[in-house]
């Protein structure tokens, strides 16, 4: 699991007095750094690997400005050429929202997806859900190649 601490800052807050709906999603994306580093190491723009293809997010509590959140990141599913990511978003410890994300390995310069490396594998295998222990090398996920 990836853990990322995130201030909110008073341009998040909306007219209802807490954090606008539409900055959940940035913030998840905040908390999957890590994994974005696994595939592009110094995170730039014209080595970049990760496409997100889907994204989904249940609210489940208000979350308010001048209170730290925590961004939970885990790995659900390793597939071929894509993985699975459930995320939370924790506050004053309670879940607030809930998430997930599917990506794929892309390559710019051909425009096709490409099979995860072994040795980032290996890493992403060490942020499996905590419950889930379904890692299969040569299953994909959703029937995506």
């Amino acid at each position: 699991m990836f853990e990322t601490i995130i201030v909110p800052r008073v341009s998040e807050t909306d007219g209802a007095g807490h954090i606008n709906n539409t900055t959940i999603p940035v913030w998840f994306e905040a908390g999957r750094e890590e994994i974005f580093k696994l595939f592009t190491p110094d995170l730039s723009f014209q080595n970049w690997r990760m496409v997100i293809i889907h994204f989904d997010v249940d609210f489940i509590q208000q979350l308010y400005y001048g209170k730290k959140v925590t961004v939970k990141t885990w790995i659900k599913e390793i597939g071929n050429t894509s993985l699975k990511i459930d995320e939370e978003i924790h506050q004053d410890g309670k879940c607030c929202a809930k998430g997930s994300s599917i990506y794929v390995n892309f390559n710019f310069t051909t425009q096709k997806t490409e099979r995860i490396p072994e040795l980032i594998r290996m890493e992403l295998v060490k942020h499996l859900y905590p419950m889930d222990d379904k890692y299969q090398p040569d299953q994909e996920p959703f029937g995506m190649a």
